[in-house]
């Protein structure tokens, strides 16, 4: 079977390195080009991907243009997904577009838009979901474990996006990378609550079976001085009851090497019971009327391709079938629909209605 080409535009997010050895590593994935307008942000994928000079490009039009790819990997500045998206979609490749979805609902809904028009795929890649402890959270609660599902507690962050580069590889971060990033900049969709709020709401979306909030109350907070929020804690009325979803930049320790307090996770109550699933773990807590006490359940051990976002995007474009779950844009809608009103609600300092 012949490869698909893929290629990597925009080396903004550090995600980029993490889905770019994803495709080395699928046996059906060939990486055609990468391009990015900072040659030096390409250094590391060159080297540790052994990409030829003639596969690297700076101009992303001259890219997909000599590449032909069947699929992109998207990882600009959140407020840029939807001009990257309009730029790629021309070129008829699929597209995989890294968390979070947009910075503005608008803007989500150009993607979705640029996509239909192309007849392409558009999936928004949430690293939360090929977590196995998420995943077998949403098992058991689909089969009924812990009854209706009535309340998502979510709680999730890092030491702060400049303490780590591709594959969690640890930096120490100067005040100048602050000054410089475009995670610490307003107009670019830096924020907390920008890069952390979409995972819970979308996977909080994926556990409320696709139902919607009414209402949305937001409050965020950060270090003096700067432009954009460090920690954020949003409230969302459903009919069945009050969800919560909070982001943090500024952890005592990463989640990935030492689990903080609170730890970084979700955590699920029904009519007839709790689950708690957190990042990394091994088990999940199950808590049901027969066992108030609860029992450790060892997390599912995913199968390819259910691995990790490459391998299902692969087979989704293979097989011909839509993008379902949370990298589906009508699932990731709902959820930039929340984080767009939390935002408004976090300015206006009130609770607002659902944003459509």
């Amino acid at each position: 079977m012949k490869k698909l080409k893929v290629v990597g535009l925009n080396f903004d997010h550090m995600h980029m390195g993490d889905l770019l050895r994803q495709c080395a590593a699928h046996p059906d994935v060939e990486i055609a080009g990468i391009c990015d307008e900072e040659p030096a942000r390409m250094a590391a994928a060159i080297r540790h991907f052994g990409i030829p000079a003639e596969r690297v490009f700076t101009d992303p039009h001259r890219c997909l243009a000599a590449t032909e790819p069947d699929f992109v990997v998207l990882c600009p500045a959140t407020a840029r997904h939807a001009e990257y998206v309009e730029l790629a979609a021309p070129y008829r490749a699929h597209m995989l577009v890294e968390k979070p979805f947009a910075a503005t609902l608008r803007e989500a809904d150009r993607m979705i838009a640029a996509a239909k028009k192309a007849r392409r795929l558009l999936a928004i890649n949430w690293p939360l979901r090929w977590y196995p402890a998420h995943v077998t959270a949403h098992r058991l609660l689909n089969e009924g474990r812990i009854g209706a599902l009535q309340e998502v507690h979510f709680y999730d962050g890092n030491r702060g996006p400049l303490y780590h580069g591709a594959d969690k590889i640890e930096v120490e971060p100067t005040a100048a990378m602050k000054r410089k990033s475009w995670f610490y900049s307003a107009k670019r969709g830096g924020g907390s609550l920008l890069d952390y709020l979409g995972y819970g709401t979308t996977l909080g979306t994926w556990y409320h079976g696709g139902r919607k909030p009414s209402e949305v109350t937001a409050v965020v907070g950060g270090s003096h001085g700067l432009e954009v929020d460090e920690h954020s804690v949003v409230v969302a009325r459903y009919a069945s009851g009050l969800s919560k979803f909070e982001t943090r930049w500024g952890t005592f320790t990463d989640p990935w090497t030492q689990q903080p307090q609170p730890k970084c996770g979700f955590v699920l109550k029904g009519e007839d019971g709790t689950i708690s699933s957190y990042d990394f773990e091994p088990t999940v807590l199950l808590q049901t009327r027969a066992n108030v006490r609860g029992e450790g359940v060892p997390v599912d051990a995913l199968a390819a391709p259910y691995q990790n976002p490459i391998q299902y995007f692969v087979q989704c474009i293979r097989e011909g079938r839509p993008v379902e779950g949370p990298l589906a844009p009508k699932i990731a809608r709902i959820g930039q629909q929340i984080v767009d009103s939390a935002v408004l609600s976090a300015r206006l300092r009130k609770t607002v209605k659902l944003i459509d």
